[in-house]
């Protein structure tokens, strides 16, 4: 009878303990670029946090959203614009960080002789909606004073296509120029269909910064989860600027599963950089663009200070000794 109990005992404790370190899952959604290796590699120190993340990589940032209104996703890496236009839209969701800054590129057909944003004039142009680059692009061609649509009639038309897309119709010549993501922009320039035209920072909107988001529900019901999953990040983060080389080869071989080289690598991160912050001003300066170019469609854009929680991120930081 003792040794029944004492089994029995010993049966409840090993799935007591079973059930306790069962780790927490957090479904992540993510894009396919090179400045996104972060926070793709945060499935990789998850268990140290007793944390599962489950990737789901998706065309573009806004096809996030639905699946994000769906309960279908926690966190995600996104473009600031998609965020914002998903929050403008309804999607509760925080920014909580950012990790990357720049990542985008006017890139040219070699044969066209496009040398500034001027040249653009009576160019077609392809671009991803919903994207950094959609509004970079945008900012470019207003500072400039050209105009632009979709359809014929204006000094630049645009034609938007998914990032996969973009660099097939540059080469095919089926676009004159594109505004395009990393490191598709370096293999335009590195396979010698593309030329660089700039890198286009020099509006008022600088650097873009990508925004690791958050939906409301996590941050407000699964506090503890949503600590260590803010830590998880900051590691991430710290072991990719700590230490490039585990970058380049965990983005290369993990993420494109050997379908980029080490100078289109190299080429991308020196128009890209991982970091840990975003600011109030940039989140509202990037929606006070938004809504002055007609990106997103916003019909009630959202105040950053109503939506941007980095207490998390900041708590981490600290934790963690990150400045």
């Amino acid at each position: 009878m003792k040794l029944s109990k004492l089994i029995l005992l010993a049966c409840t404790l090993f799935f007591a303990l079973g059930a306790q370190a069962a780790p927490d899952v957090v479904r992540l959604g993510n894009l396919k670029f090179a400045h996104y290796g972060a926070v793709s590699y945060m499935k990789e120190l998850a268990p140290k946090y007793n944390l599962k993340i489950e990737e789901r990589v998706f065309a573009k940032g806004l096809d996030i959203l639905p699946a994000t209104i769906a309960g279908e996703i926690d966190i995600a890496a996104s473009a600031l614009d998609a965020a914002v236009a998903g929050r403008s839209s309804g999607v509760p969701i925080y920014v909580v960080a950012g990790f990357a800054k720049g990542g985008a590129r006017i890139v040219a057909r070699p044969d066209l002789n496009i040398k500034s944003v001027v040249d653009l004039k009576g160019k077609k142009v392809g671009v991803a909606r919903g994207g950094a680059q959609e509004l970079l692009l945008a900012a470019e061609l207003a500072k400039h004073n050209l105009t632009w649509s979709d359809q014929p009639g204006k000094d630049v038309q645009i034609f938007f296509m998914p990032f996969a897309d973009l660099n097939q119709a540059l080469m095919q010549k089926n676009i004159d120029a594109m505004c395009q993501s990393e490191p598709q922009s370096s293999q335009a320039i590195n396979k010698g269909y593309g030329v660089e035209v700039l890198k286009p920072y020099d509006t008022a909107m600088g650097e873009p910064v990508r925004a690791l988001v958050m939906t409301e529900k996590m941050y407000n019901e699964k506090r503890d989860i949503a600590e260590r999953v803010l830590k998880l990040f900051v590691e991430a983060t710290r072991t990719f600027l700590d230490n490039p080389k585990l970058a380049e080869k965990y983005v290369r071989e993990q993420m494109f599963k050997n379908q980029i080289s080490s100078e289109d690598y190299q080429d991308a991160m020196s128009n890209a950089s991982f970091t840990y912050d975003i600011s109030l001003d940039h989140v509202q300066i990037t929606t006070d663009l938004m809504k002055k170019y007609g990106v997103g469609r916003m019909a009630n854009p959202p105040l950053a200070k109503d939506w941007v929680r980095l207490d998390l991120l900041d708590k981490a930081k600290k934790e963690l000794k990150v400045k």
